[in-house]
C-alpha cells in the first residue's frame, strides 16, 4: 500500500508558504490560519497547515486509487508550468491557460470543441493539399486556440472526480461550477481570499512560484501513489502489464494468419514467453519520487518559523 508523500515544515518555510498578503488586504474569514503580523505581512500558521495539506494528499491518494481522476486548475503566471508538470507526470487533467465559463456546467459544448480539435489535428496530419493558404493559416491558428484552452482536457471523458485549485479568488468561476456540480475541491488559500465551497483548505503562500511549485509536486506525487495502489488492488504490476502487451502485439505482429494455422492443425506446442523481471518495483517508484523532506531535521514550530521571517517577508513574491 502507498504512503502519503513526505514533507517536513522545513521545506514549507524555505518554499515561502507562511507568508500571507499584505495585513490591509486580508480576508477575515482566514483569520483562524493567521499566526501573526511582521513588517505589515501577515504570517500563515504552519502548525495548522501542515495537517490540512497531509489531509488533502490522502484524499488524492483515496480518490485516484478508487478509479477517479483530478483536475489541476492554475491559470496565473507563476502556476501555468508547475501546473502543467504536476497533471502530466501523474497522468492527471489540467488547464493552465484560462478557464472557459462551463467548462464543467456545459460539459456537451465543450466536449464538441475537443472533437472539433481532435478533427483538426487528424486533417493536418493527413496532409493541407487541396487547401488554400488562406484555409490552412485558419485551421492552424483555431488549432492553436483550441490547444491552448483544452488541450489539457482533451483525454478526459466526463467530469473530474476532485479539482486541484491554485489561487481561489482567480479561479473563482472553476470553483463555483464544481460547486453546483458537487466536485470537491482541494485549494491553496491565501490570506486575502474566502475559503467558500472549498472542502479541503490548504493554507499558504498562493503567489510564490517555489510554493507553488511544492504544492503541485506534492499532489502529482500522492495522484502516483493513488495510481499504483489501484494496480495493486488489481493483483497487477503495471511494468509486467506493458511488457507482456508489447510482447503479444509483438508475436502475432510478426506472423502471418497463413503462418499460424498450419501450426494450429500440427499440434505444434505454444511457445511459452520468458519471464520479465526487469518490472519496475513499487519500492523503486516510490524511491526515485521521494524528494528531500527527509532530511533529518525537526520540523520548525510556528513560532520559530514566525522569528525567521522578522527580516524583510515582503521580498516573498507577494503582489503589492
Amino acid at each position: 500500500m502507498s504512503s502519503t508523500p513526505e514533507f517536513s515544515m522545513r521545506q514549507l518555510i524555505e518554499a515561502g508558504v507562511h507568508y500571507g498578503h499584505q495585513a490591509h488586504r486580508w480576508n477575515p474569514l482566514m483569520a483562524e490560519f493567521i499566526h501573526s503580523k511582521r513588517n505589515g505581512i501577515h504570517i500563515i500558521d504552519l502548525t495548522k497547515t501542515v495537517p490540512m495539506l497531509d489531509l488533502a494528499l490522502k484524499t488524492v491518494i483515496k480518490t485516484v486509487s478508487e478509479g477517479g481522476n483530478i483536475l489541476f486548475v492554475g491559470t496565473k503566471r507563476q502556476a501555468q508550468k508547475s501546473i502543467k508538470d504536476a497533471a502530466v507526470a501523474s497522468a492527471q487533467f489540467y488547464i493552465n491557460q484560462r478557464w472557459l465559463g462551463g467548462t464543467l456546467t456545459n460539459w456537451k459544448t465543450v466536449s464538441n470543441s475537443i472533437q472539433r480539435l481532435n478533427s483538426i489535428d487528424e486533417k493536418l496530419e493527413a496532409g493541407v493539399e487541396g487547401l488554400t493558404k488562406k484555409e490552412r493559416l485558419g485551421m492552424q491558428r483555431e488549432q492553436a486556440k483550441l490547444q491552448a484552452s483544452l488541450g489539457g482536457i482533451r483525454a478526459m471523458k466526463g467530469l473530474p472526480s476532485l479539482l486541484f485549485v491554485i489561487d481561489v479568488n482567480k479561479e473563482a468561476i472553476a470553483i463555483a461550477e464544481a460547486a453546483k456540480l458537487k466536485i470537491p475541491v482541494i485549494a491553496v488559500v491565501d490570506t486575502n481570499c474566502a475559503p467558500h465551497d472549498i472542502e479541503h483548505i490548504i493554507p499558504g503562500n498562493d503567489d510564490a512560484a517555489r510554493a507553488i511549485a511544492l504544492y503541485c509536486d506534492l499532489m502529482s506525487r500522492a495522484a502516483i501513489a493513488g495510481l499504483q495502489q489501484e494496480i495493486s488492488a488489481q493483483g497487477q504490476d503495471l511494468g509486467e502489464v506493458v511488457d507482456n502487451e508489447d510482447m503479444l502485439s509483438t508475436d502475432t505482429g510478426n506472423a502471418s494468419d497463413d503462418e499460424i494455422e498450419p501450426a494450429a492443425e500440427e499440434g505444434a506446442a505454444p511457445v511459452t514467453e520468458p519471464a520479465t523481471d526487469n518490472a519496475p518495483s513499487t519500492d523503486d517508484q516510490k524511491a526515485k519520487s521521494t524528494d528531500s523532506s527527509d532530511d533529518g531535521q525537526e520540523p520548525i514550530l510556528a513560532e520559530e518559523s514566525a522569528g525567521d521571517v522578522d527580516a524583510e517577508p515582503t521580498a516573498s513574491g507577494k503582489s503589492a
